[in-house]
């Protein structure tokens, strides 16, 4: 039998992170080969489950990647234990479903849960957050609960009391006290990345070490489904260069985009639009990130100038987010505007609140080399900036849920580059069709 847990919590900032996080750690200090997953469209908690556990995380996403492909996901990886880090609170979806959300992730891979609950001015009070959460949906079993902001033994105790007081038999195998040296800071999109700083998850371990039950929680991850078996992955013989931004200012990447361009034939070649001269390669990709952080280096760097040479010549160029930005003509942060790349014929501002923030779902109106007319593609959108285009830009996108560029419309074409707010996901629309179209441009 497989061992498996999902870690989540009653809402967003109950502490499920710094949970999972030293989970991680100690597992790995024990010696166990240990698999991260994060339940959503989350790329900087998967950078420190990475950090840890050495080997890449992986997102879980029922709405864009499909319960099909999550199962086939989470059965890929040989490990001892699979870790899954949920998002938002347990029952949390899509608007006010539970598609998407940590409970239907859970029941697609039959998962138990380890519930997280702040009980900071509670005693018996938590009996009936912990009631509502065990008896919502049946389908889903909550095997422990990890008390936070625990005052004192005697609130424990408290707690506990009133949790058996309402017959609730759920095991609490862990009561976390105040530890504010555990905060982990953050900014506009989320936790600073794992590459970012430097991150004692040490200390993070010695805390669950301390206040938690372990071997308890080993016991909850053995009543886990077995994942079954994956479908076959073929690799073929790389025949193309794909060269894909990876610095501080473009880090927003699925591993399973590398893994499927390695499947589709494609070998990757990172390099730093800010730093590094642009590689001898037939399709580049730009992913999301921080371009408003570092706009002076941006700038500074001749590589924007080989990039839009090449978007020029028509070698496919595939932008998410913060790609979109540096792919246009200029990048304004407080006050002061940054000459980009100039491939697209646009302009991009930050601005001091979100735009746009939630699930994706567009309608594709024009072939591109990601995808067909007439085809649906689902993803995410999460950004601080505005962008403007020209009058008759063309768009690859029109958006059925999320807001897009401009009215309602998604993906600059321009050239053979396709770059929009939206973030794909491989499993939600394969690679195949790009590393195709950068293999007919190394053959011209």
């Amino acid at each position: 039998m497989t061992k498996a847990v999902m870690i989540a919590g009653t809402h967003s900032g109950v502490g499920k992170t710094t949970v999972a996080l030293g989970l991680m750690a100690l597992l790995m200090r024990r010696g166990m080969a240990v698999q991260p997953y994060k339940v959503g469209p989350d790329f900087i908690d998967p950078s420190h489950h990475t950090a840890i556990c050495g080997r890449p995380s992986r997102n879980l996403d029922t709405y864009i990647m499909g319960t099909g492909a999550v199962q086939d996901t989470y059965a890929r990886t040989q490990c001892d234990i699979s870790l899954i880090e949920g998002v938002m609170g347990l029952y949390d979806g899509l608007d006010s479903s539970d598609t998407a959300s940590s409970a239907h992730v859970a029941k697609t891979l039959g998962v138990p849960v380890v519930l997280v609950v702040n009980v900071h001015g509670m005693s018996r009070s938590a009996a009936a957050v912990v009631k509502g959460y065990q008896t919502l949906d049946p389908e889903i079993t909550i095997a422990g609960l990890i008390l936070n902001r625990v005052g004192s033994p005697r609130h424990r105790k408290l707690v506990e009391d009133g949790l058996k007081g309402a017959g609730i038999d759920i095991p609490v195998i862990g009561a976390l006290p105040p530890n504010r040296e555990l905060t982990l800071p953050s900014r506009h999109l989320g936790l600073y990345m794992a590459h970012e700083q430097v991150w004692d998850y040490g200390k993070m371990a010695d805390f669950i070490e301390d206040n938690v039950d372990v071997d308890a929680l080993m016991d909850i991850s053995s009543t886990a489904r077995d994942p079954g078996s994956p479908g076959e992955i073929v690799i073929l013989q790389a025949g193309v260069r794909i060269g894909v931004a990876m610095d501080s200012a473009f880090c927003f990447y699925y591993r399973d985009m590398f893994d499927e361009l390695q499947q589709c034939g494609a070998e990757v070649v990172t390099f730093s639009p800010m730093s590094d001269p642009m590689p001898d390669i037939d399709g580049l990709i730009l992913g999301g990130g921080y371009p408003e952080l570092f706009p002076d280096r941006l700038s500074a760097s001749n590589t924007r100038y080989d990039i839009r040479a090449a978007a020029w010549d028509g070698m496919p160029v595939y932008a998410e987010c913060g790609g979109l930005m540096y792919l246009g003509s200029n990048l304004e942060v407080n006050g002061r505007k940054y000459e980009m790349a100039g491939v697209l014929d646009s302009e991009s501002r930050m601005v001091q609140r979100f735009q746009a923030l939630g699930y994706t779902e567009a309608e594709v109106i024009a072939n591109n080399h990601l995808s067909g007319t007439g085809q649906t593609v689902r993803g995410h959108e999460f950004h601080y900036s505005i962008t403007e285009c020209a009058h008759d830009a063309r768009f690859a996108y029109r958006m059925r849920r999320g807001k897009g560029i401009q009215e309602g419309r998604d993906g600059l074409m321009v050239y053979n580059t396709l770059a929009s707010y939206m973030h794909t996901h491989p499993l939600a629309v394969s690679m195949q069709k790009f590393v195709d179209s950068c293999r007919e441009y190394s053959r011209r």
